[in-house]
């Protein structure tokens, strides 16, 4: 961006919550607390959250990211990221005699407690979420072959049959689209009125938070940038919601460094949020690139506050 501030004014609506949650800075404080530990390196499972410049900044101290175990070698410790994993991963760590240390966020965590619960009940599982994604395949993995089945959309959810409608229950992805999500188990509750749900909503504190202090900036917003990784469900979510409910375009951006001037062609009032996985100082050089450019104002918009923590494991002295 150029250097010379020019005299447009800018007003930036700024969401609140925003970026990091409890699960993430969990996630990343036992990767930081195993290096000091156990020395350098120390190996972990997947992108421990997804967001590059957390990943690239974690490599720096000594993380090594890999996507499957037979990568670890057997005498260093790995970290399961956030997204947690299948119970075939947890095994085969076990049976190699592994130091593990388990980043799963809780509120995932407890999506594999509600899915092995319904299992042992005897109930069919289905799994809303988009396949693929690496929460998915870890809660998907809780269960024997057969025993858990996805719904992605609401067609699938119109369209999926099941063996016995009375013994059937429902979990979620915890970074959906919250309305999406809702309109998904509406259509499973209509077709089989039987089905078990969460006694609460699956999609986690933070998730819901975001969404919902982008729907409180959206609608006055010409343009609303989600600062997060491409790879990050909840970050794209928040460019759907922000589209979904007033802003008149939205885009998802890694940093500062990949904003195009042209999108703020015409902008006077600029939405900004980002994702769970995505540091604070990235909203920071936004706004300082922003300020080189315009007179900026900044207005806060909050629509609570969060205090919700989640303690490290105690293998790390926590």
């Amino acid at each position: 961006m150029a250097d010379a501030k020019a005299s447009q004014r800018l007003t930036v609506l700024l969401a609140s919550p925003r970026g990091f949650c409890a699960g993430v800075e969990r996630a990343i404080a036992i990767v930081e607390r195993a290096i000091a530990s156990y020395g350098a390196p120390v190996y972990v499972r997947h992108e421990i959250v997804h967001n590059r410049f957390v990943v690239e900044r974690l490599e720096a101290m000594g993380a090594v990211f890999v996507e499957e175990l037979h990568e670890v070698p057997d005498d260093a410790p790995v970290v399961f990221s956030a997204h947690g994993v299948a119970r075939s991963v947890v095994a085969e760590a076990r049976q190699r005699k592994l130091l593990y240390l388990d980043a799963t966020c809780p509120l995932v965590s407890k999506v594999h407690h509600e899915a092995t619960r319904h299992h042992a009940a005897g109930r069919h599982v289905l799994l809303i979420g988009h396949r693929g994604h690496p929460e998915v395949v870890g809660t998907m993995g809780q269960l024997p072959a057969g025993g858990i089945a996805l719904v992605e959309t609401i067609e699938d959810a119109r369209r999926i049959e099941v063996a016995d409608p009375s013994r059937l229950a429902y979990t979620t992805q915890t970074t959906l689209s919250i309305d999406e999500a809702a309109g998904i188990v509406a259509v499973l509750r209509r077709r089989f009125p039987m089905i078990h749900g969460p006694k609460t909503d699956d999609i986690c504190y933070a998730t819901t938070n975001r969404q919902q202090a982008v729907k409180a900036i959206a609608p006055g917003a010409d343009l609303v940038i989600v600062l997060g990784s491409a790879n990050s469900s909840n970050a794209r979510r928040l460019v759907e919601v922000a589209l979904a409910h007033g802003a008149r375009a939205a885009m998802l951006l890694a940093s500062a460094k990949d904003l195009d001037e042209r999108a703020l062609a015409g902008v006077e009032r600029l939405g900004i949020t980002a994702g769970a996985s995505t540091p604070e100082e990235l909203v920071s050089g936004l706004i300082e690139a922003l300020s080189r450019r315009f007179t900026v104002a900044i207005e806060e918009i909050s629509v609570t506050a969060e205090t919700t923590h989640f303690r490290l494991p105690r293998a790390l002295g926590a």
